[in-house]
């Protein structure tokens, strides 16, 4: 029987050891980095957000983020409220309401992207809006499809004798801000009336809740118009116009007329609270914007402020390649080196 040397039992037992110690301590460090994040706000970029944190879960073992698409208006007030980790909207906060914040908040932009005028026009596949024709519409003034106003820009088209049906949100949301944004400035009527907000008293129409809410009463309803991002007209099969620009080209919402009208943009605020609506451009397209996470500047838990960071470096450095997939602009290299910054002074 061969002789097992003690010194080598006790070597192998320490080595034994250190591997399970090893083990254990790597377990404790998986665990320690384990966290559970959450959100709320915004529809506008929920697809894209969706695929995001899905796939950083996936790297990231033991780290989720539920997110809950609500609209902006109730993203701000609940990361307001200290009630989630972050939140979302496609509308930047007034000063009042950072103000008026449990925690101070920080705007970072994660894409681009386009409204569009979505329609259920029996017979109609392509129509042409020009401004004020589509504030018209929205303010009650236009009611029948077969307008003189609407068929003007139309040559061609056999526009029905068909009344218009007005969809909105129902709730607070950051895509009304943007489209009545648009609407305050290429219509005095709009700006003077309704006026821009994320929620507001319209002059006609019924509301829907949420844009996939939104989406679906415009499938439903004959002569039904109203508002999305273009990734819901897309995802629904739901018919959009062109729009006429400032620059008096007709443009259809697209990757490239919202990479042109941020580009229109020549210095982005430190805050990065910037409007894009009916930028100069000959391609621009008009209903673009910028939508953003907002951040505590100092989380309440460290931890779960130093998974944040991480993602939102991993969102600029990696999923800002993914965007165009689901219809979304990128931002543009010089913003995302600028973020990066704002994002690595986080606490």
């Amino acid at each position: 029987m061969k002789k097992v040397s003690t010194m080598n039992f006790v070597g192998n037992s320490m080595k034994i050891a250190s591997v399970t110690v090893g083990m254990l301590l790597l377990a404790a460090g998986i665990v320690a980095q384990a966290q559970k994040l959450t959100g709320a706000g915004a529809t506008f970029p929920y697809p894209i957000y969706s695929k995001w944190f899905s796939e950083y879960s996936a790297a990231h073992p033991g780290v989720e983020i539920n997110y809950q698409s609500i609209g902006s208006g109730g993203g701000i007030k609940q990361v307001t409220s200290g009630l989630v980790d972050f939140g979302a909207s496609d509308v930047t906060m007034n000063d009042d309401q950072l103000a008026s914040s449990k925690v101070k908040l920080v705007h970072i932009p994660t894409v681009l992207g386009a409204v569009v005028p979505i329609f259920n026009v029996t017979g109609v596949k392509e129509l042409k809006f020009s401004p004020d024709v589509l504030a018209d519409i929205f303010l009650g003034k236009i009611s029948t499809w077969n307008d003189p106003r609407i068929a003007k820009d139309n040559p061609g088209v056999n526009l029905p004798n068909e009344t218009i049906n007005v969809v909105h949100r129902a709730e607070g949301s950051g895509t009304t801000f943007i489209f009545t944004d648009y609407l305050a400035k290429v219509s005095k009527d709009w700006l003077n009336g309704p006026g821009r907000g994320s929620a507001l008293n319209w002059p006609k129409g019924i509301g829907g809740k949420g844009s996939e809410g939104v989406a679906g009463l415009v499938r439903q309803l004959p002569g039904a118009i109203s508002y999305v991002e273009l990734i819901y007209a897309l995802q629904n099969h739901i018919a959009f116009g062109e729009v006429k620009n400032s620059a008096g080209n007709w443009v259809k919402g697209s990757i490239e007329g919202v990479t042109e009208a941020a580009a229109s943009v020549k210095q982005i605020p430190a805050d990065y609270r910037v409007s894009i609506t009916n930028a100069p451009g000959a391609n621009a397209y008009p209903i673009s914007s910028f939508t953003w996470i907002l951040v505590p500047a100092k989380s309440a838990d460290p931890a779960k402020g130093k998974v944040l960071k991480d993602f939102l470096n991993w969102m600029l450095n990696s999923g800002e390649n993914e965007v165009s997939s689901l219809y979304y602009a990128p931002l543009p290299k010089a913003l995302v080196d600028k973020e990066h910054v704002t994002v690595n002074n986080l606490q």
